[in-house]
Parts: structure tokens; sequence; C-alpha cells
């Protein structure tokens, strides 16, 4: 097997829930993913998919267990290299695009490349690039509220690889769309993680669209098993 862009092991997490006492969301998660690898994560409402995913991209910590990035040990890591790491390695997209109204399309993308030490001129180079493998280069210079739906997301999805990451983390991408842009707007994001080589684990209640993925598992009573 290739090397492993994500390699968890015995990831598990309670939350302190007051009154209802504590509840255990995650019970040992094992799960790896190989490089150029795209991995469909189904799992009920609830089933601590999200905490799953945020603990995966360094955005909340497991209360025991081993997080690897590109082979990097994140646990024994400082607030600021996990923040380092999390940057450089690792893209988000979420079921709403979260895109900064104020700024278009094209500055969405530039301006985590500038927080990464891009300079502009590349980093509107690269963001037309990725709009253009979406196909919404058009509409660069709009800003989201004059966008579609499946505009937005399209977009959100080239913010998320505007740094290059190795591993993308993707929280039900298409679940807010109708099932027709839903479809389309998948098959651009999945042309685009394969065309730039990307891992991905992508959280998705879609078993259609689970199924065009390399492999599926399954999150339920906090443990991961194929579906």
């Amino acid at each position: 097997m290739s090397e492993a862009v994500l390699d968890l092991q015995g990831i598990e997490k309670t939350y302190n829930r007051g009154r209802a006492g504590e509840v255990q969301v995650l019970r040992g998660i094992d799960l790896t993913i190989a490089r150029g690898e795209v991995v469909a994560l189904v799992a009920p409402s609830g089933a601590g998919k999200s905490t799953l995913l945020h603990i995966a991209g360094l955005l909340d910590t497991a209360d025991s267990g081993r997080v690897a990035i590109g082979g990097v040990e994140t646990g024994t890591l400082s607030d600021a290299r996990r923040t380092e790491l999390r940057r450089r390695e690792v893209g988000f997209i979420y079921q709403f695009h979260h895109l900064l109204p104020e700024f278009t399309a094209l500055e969405n993308i530039v301006l985590p490349q500038l927080a990464n030490g891009i300079r502009r001129k590349a980093a509107e180079a690269r963001a037309r690039d990725l709009l253009s493998r979406v196909g919404v280069a058009h509409r660069a210079d709009h800003r989201p509220a004059a966008l579609s739906g499946g505009e937005q997301q399209r977009v959100a999805f080239c913010r998320a690889l505007a740094n290059a990451p190795k591993l993308l983390l993707a929280d039900e991408p298409t679940g807010n769309l109708d099932p027709e842009t839903s479809d389309q707007v998948f098959a651009a994001l999945m042309e685009l993680v394969r065309d730039t080589g990307l891992s991905a684990l992508i959280a998705t209640h879609n078993l259609a669209l689970a199924a065009r993925m390399d492999r599926t598992v399954r999150l339920d009573a906090g443990r991961v098993a194929p579906l």
C-alpha cells in the first residue's frame, strides 16, 4: 500500500453533557487513508462523523489514540506546529460554503494563499486555474451573494485546495444542494480531487455518491467498519 496520508489509531473521544453525564462518541477508531485514495464516510446523524473529521484535521484533540498526517505524528506537536501542519497539509469543505461575503470568488481563494506566504500574482494564477477546473472561471469577480448555491460550493472546493494540501476532509459537501445540482457539483469535486492526486475523507448520507469513491466505511456506535 502507498504511504498513508492519514493514519488514525485508537481514537477515543468523550463529551461531558452535564446532567446527562458523559457520552463516548468515538470508541477506538482505526482508519488509514493511502495517498490518492478517496474514502466515503457514511454515518447516521449524531454518530460522531464531524467529531472524527475535526480530530483528523487537527481542529480538535482526541482523549486517546494517535493521529498522523503525511507520516507526521501530531500528538506531541505544539499548538503553533499543529496550526502550521493543518494549514499546509489539510483542506476542509463543509455543507455550507462559509465564503467571505465581502470578497469575490477569486479573492476567497487568494486569501488563504496569501496567509501561507504565497505572492499575490501566483495566488491569483492558481485561483483562476482552480476556478477553471470546476467550470466557474467566468464567475471569478462575483461576490458569493451573486452566485448560485452550486457555484458557491464549487468556489469553496477551490478555496479548500488553494494551498495544495495532501488531505481533503469534507463534511456533507453537497448536502445543502438539490439532487441534480448535488450530482453535478460532486462530479466537479471528484474530478478536481483526481486531477490533483489528493487523498480525501468525505462524509455523506448519499450512498450513490459514496459508491463513486474508492471505498466506503461506516461509523456507527463510535466505531468504523466497512460498509
